[in-house]
């Protein structure tokens, strides 16, 4: 224990000689500025009284008082840090639920550390972390073991706690004020659309809305990121550079956890291991999703997906959007519908599988909402049933979502997650002021989305276990990738502000430790009525269906009478090359999607993650690596023919053309109408398999092998049964494979694994990319070697 009675800063304020050069001269000023004003109060200021500080070492940390606050640092693990600080009156206050964590064995399991203490601050030292708590103030530093510092609280009064009245409880508007440094990055907290990337200098208000999704967890270039741990509506304050604020309007407590990679990937597994890892999801649903707002019958959807196996189109599934009910909330289809069951199989039959949006926003007159009010399991003063009541989800399950799963439905799509309050729209963190089963509404503004997709996720599985889960919202929160959610971005325009915007919004979503994202394709609002037919609408949807194609999951939807790939006449081959290309793709995107669950691994992936510290990255979120190989360059401005790509230090390949390209160069790159630039990494070996009309077509089909000379190469090839949960019981399989550039030598490992109808044998085609050699979406028609692979090792050497 030690008990501290500091003394004032002086004053005066000298600061050091620096010599730099011109163009480094306002980065520096920053950074002087930032050290000086963590470090010292300012001259004539009156900074507040000094409060008695006493630190305790705990078996898991650190607890001290500050003053009437009381603070514990729990190390979790030797790169978590959990600090939880309270006012003195909220010090013995129950802990509150917090159903986004694991159990706390697995979401804070604790790591050796050392307690150490100087005269300026206690210290507790891991592995990886030196955190250090000061004896004068009582804020917190983080620093790598090796001495870099990561982020500082605030210098004087780094937490606060402004009593306030909430739903007629009393709690606290809760406050911590940090000083990040000037030569850093801060992404994720979500998906807005502000049009931003890097969220320097701006505020964002965390609160779900259509078209915005709250989840408070930052990441920075600099290796770490901090998860505010909370539910409540939330700001995130950096228009002073040098203060990054968290406020929330309502909590008992300041709680966040700090995580350390230091690279992004490291940072995202720590997240997932405290809030769930996110499952595989059906093989399917990595295939192409036709929508529209809205098909008017089984009838309609079953001409226009037998139209698309006619025309030999690839399609995975169908969606059944609103309105097909007699009432919101009950499972009762209009009089357009006949016998959904039979024509559900009729579907299946054909290789497609089909979708159904179900709202949490119910119609009074529904039975399921006079059930649920008659127990008191609604928001109070809206038509949506209480998520975070545990006997609620079981109503609403047994009287919706689950009657309509025994017809033979593959995927929910659950509309409306934020919640929206009633009919028409009505959306806005609308929680904030109800009262809730788990609590104040204020507390918890931002939850419901999980407990929502939990709760249909949880009947699911028990209900039949053989079928993975697919749910498509609108709305995530902490620990929602464990339920097998995707989320899309909402309802946003048809234009190019609004595609333009996407772009970064799904960025900073993945960087929010959430794997599977997409978007409307084409927009979901049309600039005006009839503008379909015009061509400057098919060409943003042309732009808008190159970049879906790279999004982890491929749909389009809107707002329109038609919105099959056929109503886009002038520019349906792209549609269709590019919608073949995602096929060809399969045994590489369903290996990827093996990573994302088995080592927590990110698709959708902005530069800055695998070059952090190159900092051209940290502002680029127009362009994006989808997994190891490939670099897309969306276009996002009309009539364009060129689009400038900025190739990081490393070789590439022009993906079209098989053309190599030094790296640390921007790039006027061609991109007339049919060509998205797309470059490939040196070193890749980019998996490819034949042409394909659904994704679960010809497993045994021969796979090319493109090799991308430069560097060496490694790529995991995971097969499984392609639905159920056998794989994580160990049914599944991995083909290493591996290139030696400088001896020209492949090697593909032997098979570990197995499951129920395995390939044993199969061929691969093995292509040496380049110049006008294994480019583009076709087939290569000769390969530089074939090798026939029976699960036994085989090495070639190929030139």
């Amino acid at each position: 224990m030690a008990e501290v009675n500091p003394t004032m800063h002086r004053c005066a304020v000298k600061p050091p000689s620096f010599s730099v050069s011109h163009s480094l001269l306002f980065l520096c000023m920053i950074a002087l500025a930032s050290i000086l004003f963590a470090a010292r109060p300012l001259c004539g200021q009156n900074t507040p009284p000094l409060a008695p500080i006493a630190v305790h070492q705990m078996p898991n940390g650190l607890r001290a008082t500050v003053g009437a606050e009381h603070v514990e640092v729990t190390v979790c693990n030797t790169s978590v840090i959990h600090v939880v600080a309270r006012p003195g009156e909220a010090a013995a206050a129950a802990a509150e639920p917090r159903p986004w964590m694991l159990d706390a064995h697995e979401a804070c399991p604790g790591a050796v550390f050392t307690y150490a203490q100087d005269g300026k601050a206690a210290h507790l030292k891991t592995a990886t972390l030196d955190v250090a708590f000061g004896l004068e103030r009582g804020n917190l530093s983080f620093h790598a073991i090796a001495g870099e510092t990561l982020l500082l609280e605030g210098d004087r009064i780094p937490r606060t706690y402004e009593p306030v009245t909430r739903n007629g409880e009393q709690t606290y508007r809760v406050t911590d004020r940090f000083t990040p440094t000037a030569m850093e990055g801060i992404y994720g907290l979500g998906q807005h659309q502000n049009g931003m990337f890097n969220y320097r200098g701006a505020t964002v208000e965390l609160g779900q809305n259509n078209t915005d999704v709250a989840i408070p967890f930052l990441m920075s270039s600099k290796g770490y990121a901090l998860m505010w741990n909370t539910a409540a509506m939330t700001y995130v304050d950096n228009r002073f550079p040098l203060e990054l604020t968290f406020s929330s309007i309502a909590g008992r407590s300041v709680d966040y956890y700090f995580l350390y990679g230091p690279e992004m990937d490291t940072v995202i597994h720590e997240y997932r291991s405290m809030t769930g890892h996110a499952p595989m999801l059906p093989k399917w649903a990595y295939g192409f999703f036709q929508s529209k707002d809205r098909y008017v019958s089984l009838d309609e959807i079953r001409d226009i997906a037998g139209r698309y196996r006619a025309e030999h189109i690839p399609l995975d599934a169908m969606v059944q959007d609103w309105f097909w009910w007699k009432r919101e909330g009950d499972p009762e289809f209009n009089g357009n519908y006949h016998d959904v069951a039979k024509d559900l199989d009729a579907l299946h039959s054909d290789h497609i599988h089909a979708m159904i949006s179900v709202w949490g926003l119910l119609d009074a007159d529904s039975e399921t909402y006079k059930a649920l009010d008659a127990k008191h399991m609604l928001i109070p003063e809206a038509h949506v049933y209480d998520a975070t009541n545990p006997e609620a989800r079981d109503t609403y399950w047994q009287r919706l979502p689950g009657k309509l799963f025994a017809q033979g439905w593959d995927a929910f799509w659950l509309d409306s997650a934020e919640p929206e309050e009633y009919w028409p729209h009505m959306g806005d963190a609308i929680l904030r002021n109800k009262r809730l089963a788990i609590g104040n509404g204020a507390e918890y503004t931002n939850v419901f989305p999980l407990l929502h997709t939990l709760g249909v996720q949880q009947h699911w599985k028990a209900a039949n276990d053989s079928k993975r889960v697919f749910l498509l919202t609108r709305s995530a929160f902490l620990g929602q990738q464990r339920v097998g959610a995707t989320v899309w971005s909402g309802d946003v325009y048809s234009t190019y502000w609004g595609f333009s915007h996407q772009v970064p919004a799904g960025l900073n979503f993945a960087l929010s430790g959430y794997p599977y994202w997409t978007t409307d394709i084409g927009g979901y609002w049309p600039p005006y009525p009839g503008s379909l037919e015009e061509p400057a609408y098919q060409e943003l949807y042309a732009r808008w269906f190159e970049f879906g194609v790279f999004c982890p999951i491929f749909r389009t939807h809107g707002h329109r009478p038609h919105n099959e790939m056929w109503t886009y006449d002038k520019v349906e081959p792209i549609l269709v090359q590019y919608d073949k290309l995602r096929y060809r793709l399969m045994p590489y995107i369903y290996s990827l999607a093996w990573k994302v669950s088995s080592e927590d691994y990110t698709i959708q992936r902005p530069l800055v993650m695998d070059w952090r510290a190159d900092a051209r990255t940290w502002n680029l979120g127009d362009e994006f690596m989808f997994g190891p190989a490939l670099l897309v360059n969306p276009v996002l401005k009309a009539g364009a023919i060129k689009r400038n790509v900025y190739l990081p230090a490393t070789k590439w390949y022009d993906f079209w053309s098989g053309k190599a390209f030094a790296g640390g160069q921007d790039l006027d790159a061609d991109a007339p109408l049919d060509r998205m630039p797309l470059f490939v990494r040196a070193g890749s070996i980019l998996p490819m398999g034949p042409e394909i009309e659904y994704a679960a077509q010809d497993p045994a089909g021969p796979i090319e092998l493109r090799i991308y000379r430069g560097a060496d190469g490694s790529f995991d090839l995971y097969e499984d049964a392609g639905d159920g949960y056998a794989y994580q019981r160990g049914e599944h399989a991995l083909i290493p494979i591996r290139w030696d550039d400088q001896n020209s030598v492949l090697t593909i490992g032997a098979r570990a694994g197995s499951f129920p109808g395995m390939t044993e044998k199969r061929k691969f085609r093995v292509v040496l990319v380049g110049a006008g050699r294994g480019t583009g979406e076709a087939v290569t028609n000769s390969a530089d070697a074939e090798i026939a692979y029976e699960g036994q090792e085989v090495r070639a050497t190929i030139r």
